[in-house]
């Protein structure tokens, strides 16, 4: 049986696969960076885990994300990490690589899991295990050409996203390559930046996508 966790996710995903990903954000930044997320057409919203308070941060704009807007977690290293983002209302889990106990704690926690892999071993590996989405990483370093390469080998109906050094610009690439989502990290967010700044490219990169599915 789905459960009520992956259906969301999955229509989540399939309205606005661009996952932001605010690595270094604070508690205190977060809710306001929310808000102009969602204006923006954003659903699927990351804080890596070596952000400062990363889990307060996940907790404060879970309690406040409008209905069908997830928050999740990132750079989840340990197993034990995804029973504490479960508590604070977290929705998903993104890796920067494949730990089977880590897909193993999402996939009994009933928490999607963007697995992060590089290799055909390690892919196959996570879809074995249960991965909910293959995440290339470093994408930009192995190039689109590289992941059509290794899709001829996945199972076709899981999803592959590209995080790492991708932008706006590459998307079309990518996508002609089969990738059907992206991770967008400094593009949108990174310490520093000012809320006009970032909503401006929120918007721009929503527009990209929606100029190219």
């Amino acid at each position: 049986m789905v459960s009520d966790n992956a259906v969301a996710f999955d229509k989540a995903f399939a309205q606005m696969p661009l996952i932001a990903i605010l690595r270094g954000i604070t508690p205190d930044e977060s809710e306001a960076i929310l808000k102009i997320l969602v204006e923006a057409g954003f659903t699927l919203i990351e804080v890596p885990l070596n952000s400062p308070d990363a889990f307060k941060s996940i907790e404060l704009m879970a309690k406040s994300a409008p209905e069908g807007v997830l928050i999740g977690a990132g750079t989840v290293l340990r197993a034990q990490d995804v029973k504490r983002l479960k508590e604070v209302g977290g929705r998903f889990v993104v890796t920067p690589n494949t730990d089977l106990s880590v897909i193993e704690a999402s996939v009994s926690s009933d928490m999607p899991i963007a697995n992060g892999c590089m290799t055909p071993t390690e892919a196959l590996a996570a879809a074995k295990a249960g991965a909910t989405i293959l995440k290339i990483f470093p994408a930009a370093r192995l190039g689109a050409g590289y992941i059509k390469d290794i899709k001829a080998v996945l199972p076709p109906q899981l999803p592959v996203v590209a995080v790492g050094g991708v932008g706006p610009n590459e998307f079309e690439e990518f996508v002609a390559h089969g990738v059907v989502g992206f991770g967008i990290g400094s593009d949108l967010w990174k310490p520093g930046r000012t809320p006009q700044d970032v909503a401006a490219s929120a918007k721009a990169l929503v527009a990209k996508w929606e100029a190219i599915r």
